[in-house]
């Protein structure tokens, strides 16, 4: 077997959901998961756009070499149901917004944040792409 061959296999290949199952687990990485009826009480309260789940993972209190991990694997994330949002490189982080998009209609949004300060998160819902552009305007000022 040749040396190409040996690195194809050691390459992982990730998807969203793969990010989630194998980091959420890691030591001192916080996951929060907000769904279902929580997601309609907050509702009560603001209006939450159509969204009707969220999960995110805490990187801060990690290791490093847990958030280098992290790093590479956001650099092979292969995920063919999203399209890419948005794309930035700052200060040697970068990050990505995926969607997933079904009749105009934005059902799930992912961000993906590299660097020393990892992030990792995912809405889930029915949410127009108006609304989001509300809330970026909103939170801009």
């Amino acid at each position: 077997m040749s040396v190409l061959s040996v690195n194809a296999f050691s390459q992982t290949e990730y998807t969203i959901d793969k990010l989630f199952s194998e980091f959420g687990v890691e030591k001192n990485i916080e996951r929060v998961k907000i769904n279902g009826f929580v997601m309609t009480f907050a509702n009560f309260f603001s209006d939450t756009k159509g969204v009707t789940g969220i999960e995110a993972c805490n990187f801060e209190n990690c290791e490093d070499a847990v958030k280098q991990r992290f790093n590479e694997a956001i650099r092979q994330i292969k995920d063919n149901g999203y399209e890419t949002m948005v794309s930035t490189s700052e200060g040697g982080a970068k990050t990505k917004i995926l969607v997933k998009i079904k009749d105009d209609v934005i059902h799930e949004l992912v961000v993906l944040k590299g660097g020393d300060d990892p992030t990792l998160v995912r809405i889930k819902g029915k949410i127009k792409r108006e609304d989001i552009q509300k809330i970026a305007n909103e939170n801009s000022k």
